[in-house]
């Protein structure tokens, strides 16, 4: 329902925006803007994803906890795409998803709705060994009997 609602009132937010800029300022004056906006928040999304990258490789080499630089890294990807898509109002939510402190607030109040379980390396479950059991066993499977001739694919 959420995605719904988010679907018809982004693009009425982004609509009522560009009348009222377009407006005040003029049409040229907001397309440049916005144009301006995707070049600058693609530049704004590569730099900070290529270090968000290395803080994620950073993580793994070191054994640590590698969701935060996952949620910043997704974060980013996201902001890419609102800045990429023309509009006042989507500019305005990446370009404030591009703040590291912003970021961070959002990471900690996912984290606080979510459940994460980790996982950390560690020795194998030990298997009990003193558990020997001997037998002996007979195949009393029938065995199958052709029902029809080979084909000339298969081998004989």
């Amino acid at each position: 329902m959420w995605l719904l609602l988010a679907f018809i009132a982004v693009p009425m937010i982004e609509i009522a925006l560009f009348i009222q800029v377009g407006g005040v300022i003029g049409v040229w004056w907001t397309l440049l803007i916005v144009l301006a906006t995707a070049i600058a928040g693609s530049y704004l999304v590569r730099t900070q994803g290529l270090r968000e990258l290395s803080n994620l490789q950073r993580s793994f080499s070191e054994m640590e906890d590698p969701t935060e630089p996952l949620a910043n890294g997704a974060m980013i990807l996201f902001a890419g795409a609102l800045l990429l898509t023309p509009g006042f109002f989507t500019d305005i939510v990446g370009l404030s998803l591009l703040v590291p402190g912003v970021r961070r607030k959002a990471y900690l109040w996912l984290r606080s709705r979510m459940k994460i379980t980790t996982v950390s390396p560690g020795p194998p479950p030990r298997q009990p060994r003193d558990r020997v059991i001997d037998g002996e066993f007979e195949d009393v499977t029938p065995d199958k009997k052709p029902t029809h001739r080979p084909s000339g694919w298969t081998q004989h």
